[in-house]
């Protein structure tokens, strides 16, 4: 990163503290105004750190993305609720497995090994 970026990271954070520092100094019956001051230092921070490298990167990643998801093949209802009953179905055996082993376990150790069921 070229030094130039990292000045205008650091000065996109410091847009940040002041948008801050500007909250808590504006008294607290003008809330109108303390959340503008917050929101124009988060703003401006964006807007610098847009022109920043990072920031132009970012942006790119995010167009790519977004041309990425139109690709998705989305499922149709009938696919998505069969994929639905099929997980509901899977739970259960699993859920039915866990119990089995749980009460066999139960009643080996307690009652066979121990003999605490008599």
């Amino acid at each position: 990163m070229e030094m130039q970026d990292k000045i205008k990271l650091a000065l996109a954070g410091l847009l940040v503290a002041a948008g801050i520092v500007g909250f808590y100094m504006i008294p607290a019956d003008q809330g109108v105004l303390r959340a503008l001051s917050f929101v124009a230092g988060v703003a401006l921070a964006v807007g610098v750190i847009w022109l920043s490298q990072p920031g132009k990167s970012f942006v790119s990643y995010a167009n790519e993305s977004l041309v990425e998801a139109r690709k998705v093949v989305w499922p149709t209802r009938k696919e998505a609720m069969q994929m639905t009953g099929m997980v509901f179905v899977f739970v259960l055996v699993l859920a039915l497995f866990m119990w089995l082993v749980d009460s066999s376990l139960s009643w080996l150790f307690y009652d066979v090994i121990l003999g605490r069921g008599k």
